[in-house]
């Protein structure tokens, strides 16, 4: 069971794995987008503020998931 383990993390820090994260983390804004427009439309500012906290969370993780990409070395032409 250790080699699944051992796999999963390996994953996580190679540059498919790292894609696939950005991705995920992608996909939180659509939530995050249709949570603060309703919370605009029923004027709730505390669910406008956990929108904009989750989306400062999203673009956080997403920073840290690029630098660790340029960590790998990725030429890739939008990571500069």
């Amino acid at each position: 069971m250790s080699g699944k383990l051992e796999k999963a993390k390996g994953f996580k820090k190679s540059k498919p794995g790292l894609y696939f994260s950005i991705g995920t983390s992608l996909f939180g804004v659509v939530s995050v987008i249709k949570q603060g427009k309703k919370a605009r439309h029923e004027n709730d500012t505390l669910q406008l503020l956990d929108a904009a906290v989750s989306a400062a969370a999203i673009a956080t993780g997403v920073a840290l998931l690029f630098r660790e990409l340029k960590r790998l070395g990725d030429d890739d032409v939008l990571l500069g």
